[in-house]
């Protein structure tokens, strides 16, 4: 008998709190559509879609929100803050050119009429009026700078140069901007322990803050052959030129040595012709009783070409 009196008293206190919880929430409902049927004052930013701007401008991103005071209901803002709001702005009819600008001078009732409906008030507009700069689409082709060091195993080394593909990067945009690019750089790379050929991909540093350009490619490839290398030496006559034809003199040694490195693929091709070896009388000082040696020839494939000897001595004889 306890146990049901228990039970129903039980029942009844759940459904008075039922009641109170539905009493609650509609109320909350009621507040909220009272609050959301009011009409309020405030100030969004409305992006700006632009359409139809002409096809050999560019418009530049300074001008991409504006600021609209509106006076309208709870549900209107509502839909604003969850469907961020745009403007139409239709630069074939709304725009004029003045001073390399364009100028959007509307007044604020036909922005109303035209892009708001009955409900909304327009009270202002800022900035007033809007104007976009623009330039005239321009296309660059600019060269790549590579920025790499490579470290290559003993013994090996590259056998030619280091190249980017593509070794230039095509700039699109305004004139203003792409007359001040003149030159692409990569990213800094370090490449160690090298002793295969090198097929690295880079990204480029591209301008930052320049989002009205647009580039062919963001990364390039970094290309180069790498062969096993050895030293090689070769004795080369020495000549001397500019003597003055009012003397005679004689020089010693009449040979130097050149070492060189270079590709093992390369190496039984190297002939002591490939390379020249001369003294310029004219760079003599006076009193000077030596030569200068000059290595000013030598093949393209060899590399760190160096002569073994700094001094030719010299007597003058007439």
């Amino acid at each position: 008998m306890k146990k049901l009196k228990a039970d129903i008293l039980a029942s009844f206190k759940n459904k008075r709190i039922n009641v109170f919880i539905l009493f609650l929430l509609s109320a909350f409902v009621i507040l909220i559509f009272t609050k959301l049927s009011k009409e309020y004052t405030k100030t969004m930013s409305f992006e700006i879609e632009k359409l139809n701007v002409p096809q050999e401008n560019v418009i530049l991103n300074d001008s991409t929100y504006f600021n609209i005071t509106l006076k309208t209901h709870g549900f209107k803002w509502l839909k604003y803050y969850f469907a961020p709001p745009k403007i139409k702005i239709d630069f074939s009819n709304d725009v004029y050119r003045n001073d390399g600008i364009f100028v959007w001078n509307k007044s604020k009732s036909y922005l109303n009429n035209t892009q708001f409906g009955k409900q909304v008030e327009l009270l202002n507009i800022s900035p007033d009026p809007i104007t976009f700069r623009y330039g005239v689409n321009m296309v660059k082709k600019v060269p790549v700078k590579i920025n790499a060091e490579i470290n290559f195993v003993p013994g090996f080394d590259m056998s030619s140069n280091i190249v980017s593909e593509p070794d230039s990067i095509t700039v699109v945009g305004p004139d203003l901007l792409v007359s001040e690019v003149n030159l692409i750089e990569t990213e800094d790379v370090i490449l160690s322990d090298i002793r295969a050929d090198i097929a690295e991909r880079v990204s480029l540093k591209l301008p930052k803050n320049l989002s009205d350009l647009k580039f062919s490619s963001e990364i390039i490839l970094l290309k180069g052959l790498v062969e096993k290398f050895t030293e090689g030496t070769l004795t080369i006559p020495v000549s001397v030129i500019n003597t003055p034809s009012d003397i005679e003199l004689k020089y010693f040694p009449k040979t130097v040595t050149v070492s060189y490195y270079v590709s093992l693929s390369d190496f039984n091709k190297i002939q002591p012709s490939h390379f020249k070896v001369v003294c310029d009388y004219n760079k003599t000082s006076k009193n000077q009783s030596f030569l200068n040696p000059e290595l000013v020839k030598y093949p393209k494939v060899v590399k760190n070409a160096r002569l073994g000897q700094q001094h030719i001595e010299f007597i003058v004889t007439k």
